[in-house]
C-alpha cells in the first residue's frame, strides 16, 4: 500500500505529495502485518498491483484471475482487504489535504509580491487596475453577502471518532515539513502517527445506530468550534488588509458580508424526529457553544493585558466601566482580581462572569449579564479605545479587534437557523384550524385562487384563527408550535437566530401566504395600529421540481402583488429570499436541463421581483456530488448570472463537503477566500456593462441551449419515468437499498413510506448511482441533447466550441459535464447490472445507458478540442486516474457481497456480518471517489 500519488508531475511540490502517500502507505503496511500478518498484505498487494495492471492494459486473462482472487477470499481475510482499502484511501485523503495547504504556502513564500489568482487580494488589485474609486469600492463592499448553510442531509459516512483521528494524523503529517526536526525527533513522530493509524484501524467506521438530530447538531457545531470561529475574522481581516493597501487612507471597516447558517434541528422536512422542542435545544446549544467560546477567548488573552497604571494611562471611560461593573456585578471568590494597578484584568474578570452569566437564567434581566451582544461588543470597544490611548495599537488589532469580529458574525446564537417544512404539512394544519372556527368547511379543496383570496383576508384581519379551547391534531399542534417556538426564541436569543422559514416543494402563492398566516397568529407578522406592518419571519418558498421552477416567476408576482405580503418583505429591507433546488430538479429532468431551468429560473424570478421593486437573495440548494449541483465554493458563485446576485447569495454546505471544506483551518481559510474572491469578481461583472452585440450573441446561445435542453429533457424522461422497467433496475443494479441502512443521518430516505420513484429523496438516488460508479444522474442524456444541434454540422461543431470559449454557463455545464464523465466507469458498472435479474431489461436498459455515455463522451471531447477527458485539469484528471485502480476492488467486491446478501435475504435469512461487509465497501467507495450523495 504505498503508491497511489500523483507521479507525472517532477516538481518538489508532488515530491512531497509523494513522500506523505509513501509514508502513510508504509505504515500502514506495518499495521496490516501487525493486525493480520505477512499474508494479509500480500493478498492486499497482490490485489492492488492486478488492478492496477487491468488499468493499464486489460487482459481477460489478468482480469479472470483478478476476480477469482476476490471470489475465493475467506470472510476473516475479506473484511480486512476491504478495510485495508478503505482505510487506505482515508489516509491518501489526508495527504491531499495537506498538501492543499502546502501549496498555497508554498505560493506565498516563493511569489514574493506575485498576487495568488483567485484570492481577494486578486480581486481587490482589480478593482483598483480597473480605476474603480473609493466610492465604488465602498458600494461594491456594502453590497455583497454571502451566507453558507450547514445541513444534515445524509451524505457524510465518516463517524466524529474517526474524523477526530483524521486531524490528529493530518497534524502529525505536516510537521513532516519541519525542517529542524532532529533524527529522534522524526522517529517519534513516525512512533505516534503508527499508534494513530492502528488506532483508525481498531476503531469502528460503522455508526452502530442512526444518529440523532442532536447528534447531528453536535457534529455541526465541531467546525464552528474547531474552525470556523478562528478563520472566519482571519478572511475579514486579509479583505480590510488588501483594501487599505490599494485604497489607502480610508478606514475600512467591512460589514457582516460572510456568515454561516444552519438546518440541523431546523429541518423538519419529512424528518419527525425534528420537533419545536428539539429547535429549541439546538438554538441553547448554539448559545451555549458561542459563550463558552468568548469566555475561553478572553481567558486566553486576559495574559497578554497585564498593562500597568503605574507605568500607562488608562482612559477615564474604562474606569468608569470599572467602578459600575463593581457595583452591579457579583464576582466569585476565585477570580478577583487583587492586584488594583491592572484595570484591564479587573475589567477583564467582570466581563468575564457577565457572559458566564448569560446561560443562568437566574440572572436574565439583570445588569449581572449581558442582554444582547451588542452590550457585549461596547465593553470591548471600551477596552480597544483606552488600549489606543496608550498607544498600546497592537494588542488592541491583535486581541480586542478580532474578539469584536467574532461577536459580530457569531453573536450570542452562533449560526442563524432555518425552518423548513413541506408545503402539504402547512395546508393540513390550515384546513383543520380554519374548520374548527368555521372559516371554511374544507380549505384542501379550494381552487388555488380561492386560497389565495382567503389567506390575503386572514392576513389583512387582526383577529386570532385558532382558540385555546379547540383540540387540534397532534401534527396540527406541532405545525403551530414551532412558530410559537420562533417567537419566543427571537425573544430570547435575539431575532437574527431565526428569521427565514422554508417552505419546500412550493407549487403556488397559497403555500407561501400559509406560513404567513401562521406567523400572524403568534406576533411574528402584524399590522399596526398605524397601519404599517412588522414581520420578524419570511416565508421561503423552495421551488425544487422543473415544473416548479416554471411557475415560480408568476407565483412570485402573484404574492407580490398582495400589498399586505408585500409590505411585509418592505418590513424586511425589501429583500425577498427564494430558494432553488439543485437535486429535485436534476432527478426530475437530468443534469443538462436542471441547469437550464435554473439558468432561467433565476433571470426570469428576477424580472419579476424588478417589477415590485424588491431585491432577490438566491438560496442555492447544492449537494457535494455532480448529480446535486456539487461544484467548488468560488464557481458556483461565478455560474450565476451577474444580474441575479444584487440581493446576495446563499449556498446549502452538505455532508462531506463540509468535512472536506471546514475540518482544517488552512482549507476553510482558502476556500472562504476564494469565495470572497468570487463576491467581489461577481459584483464586477454586474457593473460592467456589454454591449449590444455581446448580449444579442447570449441570447442566440441561449435559444440553442433551449433547444439542447428540450431534447435532453425528452431522451431523459423517457429511460427515468416511461420505461416500465427502469425503476427496477436501478434498484436492482445499484446498492440503493444497502444505502439505507448505513447509518449516516436521522431522515428517512423516502419522503413517505412508499417505492414510487417520485417519493425516493434525490441524496439515495444520487448516492447509489455513484457507489455502482455509473453517475447516471450528472451525465445522462447530454450527448442526446448536444447531438440535436450539432447534427454531424462542421458549423455547427464551431458554434458549440464558440460557445465552450465564451459562454460561461455553457463552459460550466460542459465543464461539469467531463468531470462526471470521468469519474463514472462503465466496465465497473456493468458487473453491477449483472445482479439485475431479467437479462431481458438488464441488457436493453445498460445499452442504452452505454450508447449514451460513448456520445456524451464523444461531444464533449469535440467541444473541448481535448485527446482525453479533463486534459483542461490535469491534476483532477491524474488524481481520478490513479485512484480508479484502487477503488475498483472494493466495487468488485460490493457486487459479491451485494449478490451474496440478498441471496440470503430472499430465502428469508440475514447475516449482519455480510451486511457490515457491504457497507464498509460504500464507506470506502466513498472514500476513493471523495463523493457520495
Amino acid at each position: 500500500m504505498t503508491e497511489l500519488t500523483v507521479t507525472a508531475s517532477k516538481s518538489n511540490s508532488n515530491n512531497l505529495l509523494r513522500r506523505d502517500v509513501r509514508f502513510l502507505g508504509n505504515i500502514l503496511g506495518e499495521v496490516l502485518v501487525h493486525q493480520g500478518g505477512n499474508e494479509l498484505l500480500e493478498i492486499v498487494e497482490k490485489i492492488r498491483e492486478t488492478s492496477k495492471s487491468l488499468r493499464s492494459v486489460f487482459l481477460p486473462e489478468v482480469y479472470a484471475e483478478f476476480k477469482e482472487t476476490i471470489d475465493t477470499l475467506k470472510p476473516d481475510t475479506r473484511h480486512q482487504v476491504i478495510r485495508a482499502f478503505a482505510i487506505y484511501f482515508q489516509l491518501v485523503n489526508i495527504a491531499e489535504q495537506n498538501h492543499r495547504i502546502r501549496r498555497k504556502r508554498d505560493y506565498e513564500r516563493s511569489a514574493g509580491e506575485t498576487v495568488q489568482p483567485g484570492s481577494i487580494e486578486c480581486a481587490i488589485q482589480e478593482l483598483k487596475e480597473r480605476n474603480f474609486t473609493y466610492e465604488e469600492v465602498q458600494d461594491i463592499v456594502e453590497g455583497l453577502s454571502l451566507e453558507l448553510v450547514m445541513t444534515a442531509h445524509p451524505t457524510e459516512a465518516m463517524r466524529r471518532a474517526i474524523l477526530d483521528i483524521h486531524k490528529r494524523i493530518s497534524e502529525d503529517v505536516m510537521l513532516l515539513d519541519n525542517p529542524t526536526l532532529t533524527f529522534r525527533e522524526r522517529e517519534q513522530l513516525r512512533e505516534k502517527l503508527l499508534n494513530e493509524v492502528i488506532t483508525l484501524w481498531q476503531t469502528d467506521e460503522l455508526r452502530d445506530r442512526k444518529p440523532t438530530v442532536l447528534d447531528e447538531v453536535r457534529h455541526g457545531m465541531y467546525y464552528f468550534h474547531e474552525t470556523l470561529f478562528h478563520v472566519l475574522p482571519d478572511v475579514y481581516q486579509e479583505m480590510e488588509r488588501c483594501l487599505s493597501k490599494y485604497y489607502p487612507g480610508q478606514h475600512w471597516h467591512v460589514p457582516t458580508y460572510l456568515q454561516f447558517g444552519s438546518w440541523i434541528g431546523g429541518d423538519r422536512d419529512g424528518n419527525p424526529s425534528v420537533t419545536s422542542d428539539i429547535t429549541w435545544q439546538t438554538l441553547c446549544m448554539q448559545r451555549k457553544l458561542a459563550v463558552r467560546e468568548y469566555y475561553r477567548i478572553m481567558k486566553e488573552f486576559m495574559q497578554y493585558l497585564s498593562f500597568s497604571t503605574s507605568i500607562v494611562t488608562v482612559s477615564s471611560e474604562l474606569e468608569e466601566s470599572i467602578l459600575n461593573d463593581q457595583s452591579e456585578v457579583s464576582l466569585s471568590k476565585n477570580v478577583i482580581w487583587h492586584n488594583e494597578n491592572e484595570p484591564y484584568r479587573i475589567k477583564l474578570v467582570h466581563m468575564m462572569t457577565k457572559i458566564n452569566n448569560v446561560l443562568d437564567e437566574s440572572k436574565k434581566g439583570t445588569s449581572e449579564r449581558y442582554a444582547t451582544p451588542l452590550e457585549f461588543i461596547e465593553d470591548l470597544n471600551i477596552i480597544d479605545r483606552s488600549l489606543r490611548h496608550h498607544y498600546a495599537d497592537y494588542v488592541a488589532d491583535t486581541y480586542i479587534k478580532k474578539l469584536i469580529r467574532q461577536v459580530e458574525l457569531f453573536g450570542f446564537h452562533t449560526a442563524s437557523l432555518d425552518i423548513r417544512q413541506h408545503s402539504q404539512e402547512h395546508e393540513n394544519a390550515m384546513t383543520e384550524v380554519l374548520a374548527k372556527m368555521n372559516i371554511s368547511e374544507n380549505y384542501a379543496t379550494l381552487s388555488e385562487d380561492e386560497k389565495i383570496n382567503l389567506l390575503n383576508a386572514l392576513l389583512n384581519d387582526p383577529r386570532p384563527i385558532t382558540s385555546p379551547y379547540h383540540v387540534y391534531t397532534e401534527s396540527t399542534n406541532e405545525c403551530l408550535e414551532v412558530y410559537r417556538t420562533v417567537f419566543k426564541a427571537q425573544e430570547e436569543f435575539g431575532k437574527g437566530c431565526i428569521s427565514k422559514y422554508l417552505i419546500s416543494m412550493a407549487q403556488g402563492a397559497s403555500d407561501i401566504l400559509e406560513v404567513m398566516v401562521f406567523a400572524k397568529e403568534v406576533g411574528l407578522f402584524c399590522r399596526n395600529a398605524d397601519q404599517s406592518v412588522t414581520c420578524t419571519l419570511q416565508a421561503v418558498p423552495l421551488f425544487e421540481t422543473i415544473e416548479d421552477l416554471l411557475a415560480a416567476p408568476d407565483i412570485m408576482r402573484q404574492v407580490l402583488n398582495l400589498p399586505i405580503y408585500r409590505q411585509g418583505v418592505a418590513a424586511m429591507n425589501d429583500l425577498q429570499e427564494i430558494m432553488l433546488g439543485y437535486s429535485d430538479s436534476n432527478k426530475d429532468g437530468g443534469a443538462v436541463t436542471a441547469n437550464w431551468e435554473l439558468r432561467v429560473a433565476l433571470k426570469q424570478i428576477t424580472a419579476a421581483a424588478d417589477e415590485f421593486n424588491v431585491k432577490l437573495k438566491f438560496f442555492h440548494g447544492r449537494g457535494g456530488a455532480l448529480g446535486r449541483g456539487g461544484m467548488p465554493l468560488n464557481r458556483s458563485i461565478l455560474a450565476q448570472p451577474a444580474s441575479t446576485v444584487g440581493g446576495g447569495i446563499k449556498i446549502t454546505e452538505q455532508g462531506e463537503v463540509i468535512s472536506s471544506r471546514y475540518s482544517l483551518q488552512g482549507i476553510a481559510y482558502r476556500s472562504l477566500d476564494q469565495a470572497t474572491a468570487a463576491l467581489v469578481t461577481a459584483a464586477i461583472n454586474a457593473r460592467s456593462p456589454h454591449n449590444d452585440l455581446y448580449e444579442q450573441q447570449e441570447d442566440q446561445w441561449d435559444e440553442i441551449v433551449r433547444g439542447i435542453s428540450e431534447v435532453s429533457l425528452e431522451k431523459y424522461q423517457d429511460l427515468i419515468f416511461r420505461d416500465p422497467d427502469f425503476l427496477t433496475f436501478f434498484k436492482e443494479s445499484t446498492p440503493l437499498p444497502e444505502v439505507g441502512e448505513l447509518n449516516i443521518g436521522s431522515r428517512p430516505a423516502k419522503r413517505k413510506n412508499s417505492d414510487r420513484f417520485e417519493d425516493l429523496r434525490a441524496i439515495p438516488w444520487v448516492f447509489a448511482w455513484t457507489q455502482s460508479r455509473y453517475l447516471l444522474p450528472a451525465w445522462y442524456a447530454a450527448g442526446t441533447g448536444l447531438q440535436s444541434f450539432y447534427q454531424n454540422n462542421e458549423e455547427n461543431l464551431k458554434v458549440l466550441q464558440d460557445m465552450y470559449s465564451n459562454f460561461s454557463f455553457f463552459t460550466s455545464l460542459i465543464d461539469t459535464l467531463q468531470m462526471a464523465i470521468a469519474k463514472a466507469d462503465l466496465l465497473i458498472a456493468k458487473e453491477y447490472s449483472n445482479m439485475t435479474k431479467e437479462e431481458s431489461y438488464r441488457n436493453r436498459i445498460f445499452q442504452q445507458i452505454e450508447e449514451e455515455f460513448k456520445l456524451t463522451t464523444e461531444l464533449i471531447l469535440q467541444i473541448t478540442g481535448q485527446k482525453e477527458i479533463l486534459d483542461n485539469v490535469p491534476v483532477i484528471q491524474e488524481s481520478i486516474r490513479l485512484r480508479n485502480p484502487y477503488v475498483d476492488p472494493l466495487s468488485y467486491l460490493q457486487v459479491q457481497l451485494i449478490g451474496e446478501l440478498r441471496e440470503l435475504r430472499e430465502q428469508g435469512e440475514d447475516n449482519n456480518e455480510l451486511l457490515r461487509e457491504v457497507l464498509l465497501t460504500i464507506n470506502g467507495i466513498a472514500a476513493g471517489l471523495r463523493n457520495t450523495g
